[in-house]
């Protein structure tokens, strides 16, 4: 009669099925975009714990990627990608717009790359080359 037993009999939570499903790397990255509102349930915003059953129809914003999907299938373990593919339906508009932008972003190459962090050994002798040449 716990939250958990009544969770097994309806489906799997929707943290744990985009995590089975592989949209997001950990359950904790599935749970912060999920209350980000990046997940839409039929729809709406909902909750991690929310029970996903086959016929979903669910909304996934990653990035600048969107996913538009119908759930066909639950499970509570993450397989490898060829069965994690079988637990969804996407939409063929979907499918090619997020293509689209993918193609897109592949032509523009590094520009639309944005460097940050520290520089690595190559920038760091230019950086101290630039700074040399400008004390002569």
């Amino acid at each position: 009669m716990s939250a958990c037993g009544a969770d097994s009999d309806d489906g799997t939570r929707l943290d744990k099925w985009l995590w089975a499903a592989r949209f997001f790397k950990t359950r904790q990255l599935a749970v912060e975009a999920i209350n980000g509102g990046k997940v839409q349930v039929n729809g709406q915003r909902s909750k991690p714990g929310k029970a996903i059953l086959p016929g979903t129809h669910l909304i996934i914003h990653k990035g600048s990627l969107e996913w538009d999907l119908v759930v066909k299938g639950v499970s509570r373990q993450r397989r490898p990608a060829p069965e994690a593919i079988l637990l969804y339906e996407e939409g063929e508009e979907s499918r090619l717009r997020r293509q689209e932008l993918v193609r897109e972003r592949r032509e523009s190459g590094n520009a639309a790359q944005v460097s940050g962090g520290r520089p690595n050994k190559r920038d760091r002798r230019m950086i101290q080359r630039f700074t040399r040449k400008s004390e002569d």
